[in-house]
């Protein structure tokens, strides 16, 4: 009767106890970290390197821009001596 067909059920209960017991703990605990992360304010020099990082970002997506509206410009005088060349072609 001390075999593996008690250990199973042994087992079940001890991990509905378990669940049971540890959920309301670890709950309470992301709420004591989520209270004292919430009341931090970030360093100064954290503050000074979001804003260069910000002002990076910015003027990367201003070159990526000038080089998007670079690449519609060149497509479009592509296109546009594609179509002079096949005007010459049939003679129109």
């Amino acid at each position: 009767m001390n075999g593996p067909e008690v250990l199973v059920p042994i087992s079940f209960f001890a991990m509905i106890v378990a669940i049971v017991l540890g959920v309301p703990l670890m709950r309470a605990r992301i709420r004591e970290m989520d209270r004292r992360g919430a009341g931090a304010l970030p360093d100064s020099h954290v503050t000074e390197r979001l804003a260069r990082i910000e002002a990076a970002v910015e003027s990367i997506a201003i070159e990526v821009e000038r080089i998007s509206e670079g690449q519609r410009f060149t497509t479009k005088l592509l296109s546009e001596r594609t179509d002079t060349v096949k005007d010459t072609r049939s003679g129109v």
